[in-house]
């Protein structure tokens, strides 16, 4: 009898003693997977909020980025715009006006040359004054405009067209009513005319550059030429018919000049050129 209690005791005992520890044991593995689980999910639950984050910061990057192309490309545009204003506006600088209004003179010279016949000393005296202006203001346009920087495209191709305007109009006119030979304003009115296509053909070359020559001639055919529209008579007659014998030697020596100069421009371009392309075949 006392070996049977003692063994239940000690089974009981045992029992007592195992069974808060195998309870215990079972009631910690649940706690620690759960406490294991919670740290996955907070785990978890920190990438995707940093992965979000990291989306949302690319987001808004692409965004600014985007807004920052788009306002950069709008300003892009507007300053394009703007410089084009202030192109087109500074057409109407000082330099400019002062061609138009020789371009716009032109017709008056001929209108006064031609008025009451043509010979009236008083008409002419007035057709005089209007191809004096139109001479002046062709000395102070180019100059006003490389002074200042108011070169354009415009004075480019209008300077020309109003200095050989003018004086072919007062050359054909003085021809026309007998004043001067046809042969004389065939001359001048032929060297101009070619000089200014053979300049438009070697620009690609590059730029045939003022003479000297070319300035005194200038000079020698407006004197000559308003000299001619005055009615001179006398020993004025005979000095102009000089003054226009030097304006045609001028006039023909600085023609064949600029011919020799488009050419040396035209062989060294084509030169450069071929230079060029032989160094970008190698």
């Amino acid at each position: 009898m006392t070996g049977v209690p003692a063994s239940a005791a000690g089974g009981s005992s045992s029992a007592r003693r195992t069974g808060p520890r195998g309870t215990s044991g079972a009631a910690q593995e649940p706690v620690g997977r759960t406490n294991r689980g919670s740290a996955l999910e907070r785990g978890a639950a920190e990438r995707a909020a940093t992965d979000q984050g990291t989306t949302d910061q690319g987001t808004a990057g692409r965004g600014s980025a985007e807004r920052g192309s788009t306002e950069g490309g709008a300003a892009g545009r507007g300053g394009k715009i703007a410089a084009a204003a202030v192109n087109q506006a500074s057409v109407w600088n000082v330099a400019n006006l002062l061609t138009m209004l020789r371009l716009l003179l032109v017709p008056a010279f001929v209108a006064l040359m031609l008025g009451n016949g043509g010979y009236d000393p008083a008409w002419r005296s007035f057709a005089w004054a209007a191809f004096a202006i139109a001479m002046i203001t062709d000395l102070f346009d180019g100059h006003l405009a490389r002074t200042y920087n108011l070169v354009t495209d415009f004075g480019k191709i209008a300077d020309p067209i109003a200095d050989k305007a003018i004086m072919g109009a007062a050359l054909i006119c003085l021809s026309a009513l007998g004043d001067l030979p046809w042969w004389v304003t065939a001359v001048i009115l032929g060297r101009e005319l070619g000089i200014t296509v053979l300049r438009f053909v070697v620009i690609r070359y590059g730029v045939i550059p003022a003479s000297r020559g070319g300035k005194l001639k200038t000079l020698t055919q407006g004197i000559a030429v308003g000299m001619y529209v005055l009615a001179l008579t006398g020993p004025l007659a005979t000095l102009r018919f000089w003054v226009m014998a030097a304006a045609v030697v001028l006039t023909v020596a600085t023609g064949l000049d600029y011919v020799k100069q488009a050419i040396v421009l035209r062989r060294r371009g084509i030169a450069e050129r071929r230079a060029a392309l032989k160094e970008t075949e190698a």
